[in-house]
């Protein structure tokens, strides 16, 4: 697809530095312009201060000018300035104010790592060893940012601004609640979710695998349980193994492994689903505040029009 990426995010939070501090634990690197960086992806979480949590901006990769031109004539055909370049398309998506921005990108090179081998009935694939994810010392590091879930008050006029305007494919969907949306062979990279206030729900990161999660939830939580909020489980949509985390400004923040990959568009078939089967095969049921975070009402108190 023209699109490949989703290649950053900034986030606004009361206190940079707190935030900041939590995801170089989380496994990130602070570049020494404060941005934080992946291992695969690069500079792809800036945190920026704000009166209260909220996306701020997300910026996409397409693969040549040609791309971004398109977009800005979808764009305009929806009735919505676009500032365009060839190399560089920006709009506001209108309901939540978060800037968006296109522009012409290297792809994500992702080297393959090992992938470790596991014992099964009738099978044993890792010989007379120890499990080597069991012996993994090293600090957790994500590979790169994988999506990012936008609570908005019209649910629909994100899908449309994204899937229609900016050209992200839409893989599945919670009808009237969610649309599950990529810009890259990923199940999904945008998600644009039914909520009473616009904010910013998560970000997920990919590690290799599941016990990577395990192993970085584990230490995010060691001296600071507070942080849990839902895991370790199984995705329905997504097929995706999760935890997630709350950061100090109450964005979650989520380790993922093993997500749908969509590399055909013409043998991948959208479904819709209804809320409870979509969220989880397996694992501990969500917490009321994962749907409605406990910062909700606070937001909307303090809510105001996109600028």
């Amino acid at each position: 697809m023209a699109l490949h990426r989703l290649s950053s995010v900034t986030i606004g939070v009361p206190d940079v530095d707190a935030a900041a501090a939590y995801y170089e634990e989380f496994g990130l690197t602070r570049e020494e312009d404060g941005w934080l960086s992946t291992v695969d992806g690069g500079r792809q979480l800036r945190l920026v201060p704000a009166p209260t949590r909220r996306l701020v901006g997300l910026s996409i990769g397409a693969d040549d000018p040609d791309d971004v031109r398109s977009i800005e004539s979808r764009l305009h055909g929806l009735g919505l300035a676009a500032e365009g370049t060839d190399a560089r398309v920006a709009a506001i998506e209108p309901v939540t104010g978060v800037h968006v921005e296109v522009t012409v990108a290297q792809r994500i090179a992702q080297p393959a790592v090992e992938a470790a081998p596991y014992n099964g009935p009738g099978r044993t694939d890792r010989g007379t060893g120890r499990a080597p994810g069991i012996l993994r010392e090293g600090r957790v590091r994500p590979r790169k940012l994988g999506h990012v879930v936008i609570g908005s008050v019209d649910q629909e006029a994100g899908r449309r601004f994204f899937s229609e305007g900016i050209g992200l494919k839409i893989s599945d969907e919670v009808p009237g609640t969610a649309s599950f949306m990529r810009c890259s062979t990923d199940h999904h990279n945008v998600l644009v979710s039914s909520a009473p206030v616009n904010f910013v729900h998560h970000t997920s990161w990919q590690v290799d695998d599941v016990d990577e999660i395990g192993r970085g939830a584990t230490a995010m939580l060691r001296e600071h349980p507070e942080r849990h909020v839902w895991g370790l489980g199984r995705h329905h949509v997504g097929s995706n193994f999760f935890w997630y985390l709350k950061d100090p400004a109450g964005n979650f923040s989520e380790y993922y492994s093993d997500m749908d990959c969509v590399v055909d568009d013409a043998l991948w078939k959208p479904e819709a689903w209804d809320g409870a089967k979509s969220l989880f095969s397996w694992g501990p049921p969500p917490p009321p505040s994962f749907v409605e975070p406990d910062d909700l009402a606070a937001l909307m108190s303090g809510a105001h029009s996109p600028r």
